[in-house]
């Protein structure tokens, strides 16, 4: 067993989306090979309704897939085949792309006026590219959960954990997607396939992420749970940790426990051509796709 060697770790950058989104990007719009296949990562978390009420008004999207994953507050969504819904706490939107679609994500607060969720990007490959739209809801109540007997907590939105298979499938970039909660002091060891690009967002609490020469145990410079370790810095709030190949994670919680995302993708390593909402392999392909939207035909008629 190999652990992953962190190779970077950085906060994520406040910027404004949509018509106004206050957000954090944990990544996006930079190299599309740090983290291929996953192409960018938002944090939309406020209390401010002003800072999100005004949503993302209608915008297209070809060549990705999204995934929307809500915690806090509401978001209505509506798109170009007919689909419309709204996304609640703890609920997760799947949406492909493909060949072009149009779509809406309206935020709202909660009673408490909070807002908060995430978007994930996955990029699609070359042969996927011009596929059929189509997406997919699922209810909070679907996705499963497993409690360990040290009381880690793992909900399971996409792939395979510890026996349980999340309810979202069909993405071409076969993610496994954790959100994970640790308590007070506990360390744990999540297994990755050594074949795949991993990375964790932190967003509550503070945790270590062992690296690859960090001595086994040796993770946090304070007495833990009546042991004594020589600590090393603490990952708090919106914290992206990119990890290297290898086949485990490692993480121990700090004083107020941790909860974090783990996401893990097979990388397609295929040239990729990127504006905005539209990502394909090569710049004509790009260009086309302007001229599409220019010209009425960005949506394909269904085959």
């Amino acid at each position: 067993m190999s652990i992953r060697p962190t190779l970077e770790t950085r906060q994520a950058t406040p910027t404004m989306e949509g018509a106004g989104v206050h957000l954090h990007r944990a990544f996006g719009f930079q190299d599309p090979s740090e983290l291929d296949p996953f192409l960018l990562f938002d944090d939309f978390r406020n209390d401010v309704p002003a800072h999100f009420e005004k949503g993302f008004p209608w915008h297209p999207h070809r060549g990705i897939e999204t995934i929307t994953y809500v915690l806090k507050g509401t978001v209505e969504h509506g798109d170009s085949l007919g689909n419309t819904g709204t996304l609640g706490a703890g609920d997760v939107q799947w949406m492909t792309a493909g060949s072009g679609i149009l779509h809406q994500e309206m935020p709202h607060g909660n009673a408490a006026g909070q807002m908060h969720g995430f978007q994930l990007w996955g990029n699609l490959p070359s042969s996927q590219k011009m596929t059929a739209p189509r997406y997919q809801d699922v209810e909070a109540k679907e996705i499963p959960e497993v409690i360990d007997d040290d009381g880690t907590i793992v909900r399971v939105i996409v792939g395979e954990f510890w026996g349980k298979t999340g309810p979202v499938d069909g993405i071409a970039a076969d993610p496994q997607y954790l959100d994970v909660t640790i308590p007070t002091g506990v360390k744990k060891t999540f297994k990755i396939d050594t074949y795949r690009r991993a990375f964790a967002y932190v967003f509550e609490g503070q945790a270590a992420f062992a690296d690859a020469s960090t001595p086994s145990g040796v993770l946090l410079e304070k007495e833990v749970m009546g042991e004594e370790v020589n600590i090393r810095d603490l990952s708090g709030d919106r914290t992206l940790i990119r990890f290297g190949t290898g086949d485990e994670v490692t993480v121990q919680a700090g004083e107020e426990g941790v909860r974090f995302l783990l996401i893990s993708g097979a990388p397609i390593e295929e040239p990729v051509a990127w504006h905005g909402p539209i990502v394909m392999n090569t710049q004509e392909e790009l260009m086309q796709a302007m001229r599409d939207l220019r010209n009425g035909t960005f949506i394909k008629p269904a085959h």
